[in-house]
């Protein structure tokens, strides 16, 4: 198995380790936001690899020498950074916290959206339900009330969204249009980033959101902003409640979208396409499997998001295995022709026709 998922290799002393900073994770978490915040990480930044003393620290930092040598103390134990003498240097991974933009937007999305919301997973998990979303509001699930959000949450949910997505179209993209599209269906469309994409970089094509209508809302303005609007349109339809969708796509698109459900909607929704999709059109699904990363700290980072789902989004989702999306599509009524890994940051783009 793939990451050393099959062994028990560490050491007695090295799991005791391990799992002190499990039971301190949340802590030692918030103790990083605050060294960001208040500009710690960004005071050893700049001294460089000689690295700074506490005087010259507290000259720069906005906080009591008491506040800073504790920030600075639990900095040491993380290693997220080191000591030399009596100078503090910025480490490896100190270095990533501040300037990744992969970690920056992870450690946003945690703070601004997962963190409070945490504390209710237990019952997320009992009752099916995302138990954590009362935090922000009363809703069923959290796609609805995106753009309800508090302005600093919802900025770091449409960051961590687009980043992943965003980097994975270009490639993604030029597979699609080999299959020469005239005309395809954004399900789930979003923002519509990607009907943006296809629009710009094929000036024949012709795109359709289809997705709830608070989502369509959001994206029309973005479309119109663009100058896109001959070009794509939107059609507003609740996937869990139709039982027909239009059927004049040659390619039907789907990106980081059916991750959003249980296995049983999948199959549902998989199949309402079968049934209103042409014969000879093309369905073709980006999406994130945990099993094809091509390093472990891309399965970590799947696996924890997948909390996420159950605790905020909607109760019954997650980032799955690429096995249950292969038992999905054959339930459905698919088969898979073409199957592409590591797009951008480790997206898989399955693409499917009709068995």
């Amino acid at each position: 198995m793939k990451y050393g998922y099959d062994k028990n290799s560490k050491s007695a002393l090295e799991a005791i380790t391990e799992a002190q900073k499990i039971a301190f994770a949340p802590i030692l978490f918030q103790a990083v936001v605050c060294m960001r915040k208040n500009g710690l990480l960004a005071c050893l930044d700049r001294a460089g690899m000689q690295g700074t003393n506490i005087d010259n620290i507290t000259k720069e930092v906005p906080l009591s020498s008491y506040a800073i040598q504790l920030l600075l103390d639990v900095g040491l134990s993380m290693h997220v950074i080191y000591q030399n003498d009596e100078n503090y240097i910025l480490s490896k991974i100190g270095h990533f916290l501040l300037h990744d933009k992969m970690t920056q937007v992870n450690l946003n999305f945690t703070q601004d959206i997962c963190y409070q919301s945490m504390f209710y997973l237990q019952d997320a998990l009992e009752a099916g339900y995302p138990a954590g979303l009362k935090v922000f509001g009363n809703w069923k699930t959290i796609y609805p009330a995106l753009n309800l959000l508090p302005e600093q949450a919802k900025k770091s949910w449409f960051e961590f969204d687009h980043f992943y997505s965003n980097h994975s179209f270009p490639i993604a993209f030029s597979y699609v249009n080999k299959l020469t599209p005239k005309h395809i269906y954004d399900v789930g469309g979003n923002t519509g980033l990607w009907a943006l994409y296809c629009a710009k970089h094929n000036p024949e094509v012709k795109i359709t959101l289809l997705d709830l209508p608070q989502q369509l809302a959001v994206a029309k303005e973005n479309i119109e902003q663009a100058g896109f609007a001959d070009r794509i349109n939107g059609f507003a339809v609740d996937l869990l409640k139709a039982d027909e969708l239009p059927n004049q796509a040659d390619v039907w698109w789907m990106s980081q979208f059916l991750d959003c459900f249980s296995e049983d909607q999948i199959v549902h929704i998989l199949k309402l396409i079968h049934h209103s999709m042409q014969d000879n059109a093309t369905v073709c699904i980006m999406d994130l499997f945990w099993d094809r990363q091509a390093f472990e700290a891309g399965a970590l980072s799947l696996n924890a998001s997948s909390l996420y789902f159950t605790c905020l989004a909607n109760g019954n989702s997650r980032f799955y295995h690429s096995k249950v999306f292969y038992k999905c599509l054959s339930t459905a009524g698919f088969h898979v022709e073409q199957d592409i890994d590591n797009l951008g940051f480790g997206h898989t783009l399955l693409i499917c026709k009709k068995r």
